[in-house]
């Protein structure tokens, strides 16, 4: 079914000269690269089509990586195929001009909750869309050379959402197309420490994160990362969305939560566990996502802690009713 719908989206970018190219708001890593990426790729392989990437925010964290292209005129999407990559509804499409485009293809990883765009290739259980991407890539590759740039930007979607190739969602396939990338000779050495270095002042609140997060009875671990916080230590948007990830490593704890006050009042959710899924909790919360790795947003602390209870609920029956979970 896959190889079809991949023949169906290969056909359709060759009957466009125009391709606009967009991801979710709030970009990841994955976001970024697998539409700079698949833009690399297409741009390369078929040097007279107008291929831009055009979103309406982007991301401080990944700015090594290089800007995207400005805006364009209304004409240039009445008459261009949209791409969009890594996004599950269209409310979180960060372009809002995407309706003008005749035709749209979806292309994502995420539990597909409500169907959109005229071909759609959705896997849940990918790893990452920049492995679909790669796989794409792979099944057109006399027509669609990889690129040592292409490379770069997909190796480190791949990377960064897979959380370094440890989730349970990485196959044997993930490991033999980030060989394909890594076969490029890209420079993984400059990459890790764009993505993993800190300043120095960081590493205090990281001290400060440990100090602060909150456990639940059942081991919840959690810790809100309002204005003052992120005001104090100088932390940006992603800086404070990664302080999910210091509390990963915690024995006992099968779901952890981070809470990011946004500047329009809403609190941001990032949900993520092992074992036990997350998913539906989110959904609950204006959100969604992964099995193990979701996001939502509340807007008060009353929802948050309404969210927090019920975390709580779902881990404690979860150890309840499961032996060997650690």
């Amino acid at each position: 079914m896959f190889e079809a719908l991949k023949k169906q989206i290969f056909e359709k970018i060759r009957e466009y000269d125009r391709i606009l190219i967009a991801r979710h708001i709030r970009p990841d890593g994955d976001a970024i690269g697998s539409t700079r990426g698949l833009a690399e790729l297409l741009r390369n392989a078929f040097p007279q089509k107008d291929v831009r990437v055009i979103n309406e925010d982007d991301s401080a964290y990944l700015s090594f990586l290089g800007p995207e292209d400005p805006a364009a005129d209304d004409e240039f999407y009445r008459t261009a195929l949209a791409i969009v990559v890594d996004t599950g509804t269209m409310d979180r499409i960060s372009n809002k001009k995407i309706g003008l485009c005749p035709a749209l293809i979806k292309i994502d990883h995420h539990i597909e909750e409500t169907p959109f765009g005229d071909i759609s290739w959705v896997e849940p259980e990918r790893s990452s869309a920049c492995e679909m991407i790669v796989d794409f890539q792979q099944s057109f590759a006399d027509a669609i050379p990889m690129t040592k740039e292409a490379a770069l930007f997909l190796y480190q979607g791949m990377v960064s959402d897979s959380g370094r190739f440890r989730f349970p969602s990485v196959t044997g396939e993930t490991l033999r197309l980030a060989g394909v990338l890594l076969d490029q000779g890209i420079d993984t050495e400059t990459l890790f420490a764009h993505l993993y270095l800190e300043d120095f002042d960081y590493f205090r609140f990281e001290a400060y994160i440990y100090e602060h997060m909150q456990r639940t009875e059942s081991g919840v671990v959690y810790l809100y990362v309002d204005k003052a916080m992120q005001q104090r230590f100088g932390l940006d948007r992603e800086q404070a969305s990664n302080t999910i990830n210091y509390l990963d490593s915690i024995r006992g704890s099968i779901i952890w939560l981070a809470f990011i006050d946004n500047p329009d009042g809403s609190i941001r959710v990032r949900l993520r566990s092992r074992f036990v899924t997350v998913q539906e909790l989110a959904l609950r919360f204006h959100g969604g996502g992964h099995d193990r790795a979701s996001g939502a947003t509340v807007y008060s602390l009353e929802e948050m802690n309404q969210l927090i209870r019920e975390a709580d609920e779902l881990s404690r029956q979860f150890k309840e009713n499961h032996e060997g979970w650690l």
